[in-house]
């Protein structure tokens, strides 16, 4: 004989058990519909990431083609004009200069490097110029140890010399200087040649443009707002070109 004790703890177990079940199967499917979400949301994430690494390595890729066919420029001038040793030299040079690029896959690298294959890019073109280019290069002993985006300092050289010192008769003077405000890492390339501030032609089309768009756009996919590159007259003459970005030691 079940007594009455048992007989209503038998009623409420068989009215509130359907709608414990119900409750728990509601609160699995919310989980679980959570769990999809937050599944989706990063691969999204790796998505976007995955695509912006493919985008920031195919703007890589697009400096080194115009760098080539302005050195080969270069080397050929020397080549029409029988400078055999100078031709040997600036080879050398160009050989050292692919070597590193065609072996630099990183988003970012030591300045120390940067520096060193810019210099191999310059002294082809002191090969070119002669006695009349001066190139001074300034940096702060800290920075070297510092990142930097791969090809930045020699795009900037490249570009001074593409579209303002090549044209220029005369003493051709180009000036690096790298130092640091605080925890911003900051680049001047200053030439003393043609202005070539925003809104010019050499700023906004042509090979120029597509250099200077490169940066800024690798600056922004890598810093956003913290990475910025500008072009301003200089104090006496010719155009400075500064990028900024934030200070970061290797």
């Amino acid at each position: 004989m079940i007594g009455f004790d048992t007989f209503t703890a038998l009623i409420m177990m068989f009215i509130l058990a359907p709608i414990v079940g119900a409750i728990t199967l509601l609160f699995m499917f919310s989980f679980e519909k959570r769990i999809d979400l937050l599944e989706n949301r990063n691969k999204k994430i790796a998505l976007e990431k995955e695509l912006q690494q493919s985008l920031y390595n195919q703007l890589n890729q697009q400096i080194q083609p115009h760098f080539l066919f302005n050195a080969l420029n270069v080397i050929l001038s020397l080549a029409r004009l029988k400078r055999t040793e100078e031709l040997v030299r600036a080879l050398e040079h160009l050989a050292a200069v692919l070597k590193f690029k065609y072996q630099t896959t990183e988003q970012l690298i030591l300045l120390q490097q940067e520096l060193t294959y810019t210099e191999h890019y310059i002294e082809i073109q002191k090969l070119r110029f002669g006695s009349r280019l001066q190139v001074s290069i300034e940096c702060e002993p800290e920075l070297k140890n510092c990142l930097i985006l791969p090809f930045l300092i020699q795009t900037l050289v490249e570009n001074a010399f593409k579209h303002a010192l090549e044209k220029k008769t005369g003493e051709a003077i180009l000036r690096i200087r790298l130092f640091s405000e605080r925890e911003t890492a900051v680049l001047q390339v200053i030439d003393n040649g043609a202005a070539r501030g925003i809104g010019t032609p050499a700023d906004s089309t042509g090979t120029s443009g597509h250099g200077l768009n490169n940066i800024r756009r690798r600056l922004s996919l890598l810093f956003e707002n913290q990475g910025v590159l500008t072009m301003k007259p200089g104090e006496e003459k010719g155009t400075v070109a500064e990028v900024r970005w934030p200070l970061m030691k290797a």
